[in-house]
């Protein structure tokens, strides 16, 4: 049972995603790679409205999301709209294309890296951790998090180093994060990103929550 902190504006969809063998062995597809471009065409379609209430429900615990810790899903479009996004994993692709195109930020736990039990709350004040390779920490304070038996792993600016994936990654925790405002966008989201991983050879679970 992964435990959902009580909040007024908090709406997520989460799920597992088990792979046949180590995600070192699963190329990212022609297909998945195209997506990437911010005007490839799906069936998504991110709003300023839809930007603007995912920084609202980040905001509600007294964390600020702007400069460089606005959600993921902004820095992926302005990435995307610079440069062009490179291919990670096929695991992390999929993360990506589903965020850019819906404009809601995900999160992507190694579930065994993660210890259990799981559950989101909000850091307390004090709170980061190591996002990088580089060994850059981010300040967790007020902000919703993914937290394992070890602490805060993930949030909708940044996941956690200890607990990305890697070449040995077999299942992993998937984290929509979204507003209750915007339900049907949510849904949709999830839907796509399951058939995403599904088309990839993928087992998609959901994951029972409980407030």
């Amino acid at each position: 049972m992964f435990l959902v902190c009580d909040h007024p504006l908090l709406a997520a969809r989460i799920f597992e995603t088990h792979l046949e063998g180590e995600l070192a062995s699963l190329e990212t597809p022609e297909w998945l790679a195209m997506l990437l471009r911010p005007d490839a065409k799906t069936e998504l379609a991110r709003s300023e409205e839809l930007r603007v209430a995912v920084r609202e429900v980040l905001r509600h615990g007294g964390y600020k999301p702007t400069g460089r810790g606005k959600p993921s899903s902004e820095y992926l479009l302005r990435a995307a709209q610079e440069g062009g996004l490179s291919s990670i994993n096929a695991l992390v692709d999929a993360c990506n294309v589903t965020s850019l195109h819906s404009g809601f930020p995900i999160s992507v736990v190694d579930l065994d890296l993660a210890r259990a039990p799981l559950s989101i709350a909000v850091a307390a004040t004090g709170a980061s951790y190591v996002f990088n390779t580089s060994g850059q920490t981010i300040d967790l304070a007020g902000l919703l998090c993914v937290f394992d038996a070890d602490g805060p792993c993930a949030n909708a600016v940044k996941d956690a180093q200890r607990t990305k994936t890697h070449p040995g990654t077999k299942r992993t925790l998937s984290v929509i994060w979204g507003h209750r405002d915007f339900r049907a966008a949510l849904e949709a989201a999830k839907t796509s990103y399951w058939r995403t991983l599904e088309r990839l050879g993928a087992c998609v679970q959901p994951v029972a929550t409980s407030s």
